[in-house]
């Protein structure tokens, strides 16, 4: 059981990433100049999108007259839909993410962590509702809300994998999950499939260190979980990498046909790789317009 010196201690260390993470995240949207991220769908707005032929039901006020001057027919000025949508992110911060296989990375979580906020950012000016899963955050818009969520994502969790959260789905939104998807899938079937039955759609992005991929140990080597709770060692590792890299591989099949059942979309990033490049994937993954994949 934690002491409150102990808490203190962690309260005070998790306080102090909160100014420097939103500064890399704001930092990390500005960067990434994407333009408008309009939906092409006729609504309420104020860009034009398209004249189309004026229909039983459409009000006197609606009618263009100087384009429906040109010709014989009534045409009506569409606009685009600019209605908010809303946004939930789910970012691990269970204790398999805080690990890096060298110090010239960053550890997973804190680019977790990065690349979610500065998805949050480039999301809200766009005009979209961003929040987190479940009940504790949900989606809103304004600066005060981007703040919010700096704050709660520099807690930390202190189980080794954190299964995603999935309550308080609002239906027919968008989701994205950030996680090393270490632990085990049952949670995320869970999720996924909660989610689609909401008509929920959105991404799973897969955070790995290069390290996790290439499995580059040999001779006697001690594995050991991050929380501590898992510990194996072997006199030779090599021996056990034919067999690591087949469930690793498994493990992606599984999380790509999990996608694939529930219409979501599979992403895979390497902390040895740019944050610029993990937040242009997930952005144009986000918009319906790109058909963005994997």
């Amino acid at each position: 059981m934690n002491s409150p010196d102990t808490l203190r201690i962690r309260s005070e260390e998790q306080s102090a990433r909160l100014p420097a993470l939103l500064a890399r995240a704001e930092h990390l949207a500005g960067a990434v100049l994407l333009g408008a991220h309009g939906r092409r769908r006729a609504g309420v707005g104020d860009d034009f999108w398209q004249y189309r032929p004026a229909q039983a039901g459409d009000s006197r006020r609606s009618i263009d007259h100087r384009r429906s001057a040109m010709g014989d027919h009534e045409f009506v000025r569409e606009r685009e839909w600019q209605i908010a949508q809303s946004v939930m992110l789910w970012v691990d911060q269970g204790a398999s993410m805080r690990f890096a296989s060298t110090p010239a990375l960053e550890q997973k979580g804190d680019r977790a962590r990065l690349i979610g906020l500065a998805l949050a950012i480039l999301l809200q000016r766009g005009g979209e509702r961003v929040g987190l899963t479940g009940s504790a955050l949900p989606p809103r818009s304004g600066r005060p809300q981007i703040l919010r969520l700096a704050e709660a994502l520099c807690q930390d969790d202190d189980a080794d994998y954190a299964p995603p959260e999935h309550r308080a789905m609002i239906p027919h939104a968008r989701a994205v999950f950030i996680s090393d998807f270490m632990g085990d899938l049952a949670g995320v079937t869970t999720a996924l499939t909660k989610a689609a039955d909401r008509g929920v759609r959105g991404v799973l992005y897969h955070v790995l260190d290069p390290s996790e991929e290439a499995f580059p140990f040999t001779g006697r080597t001690i594995f050991e979980s991050v929380g501590g709770t898992l510990r194996h060692e072997t006199l030779k590792a090599n021996d056990l990498k034919d067999r690591y890299l087949e469930r690793l591989a498994a493990r992606k099949a599984e999380l790509r046909r999990l996608c694939a059942l529930t219409g979501w979309q599979y992403g895979l990033h390497h902390t040895d790789s740019t944050a610029q490049s993990a937040l242009l994937w997930l952005y144009a993954a986000l918009d319906t317009r790109s058909g963005a994949a994997a």
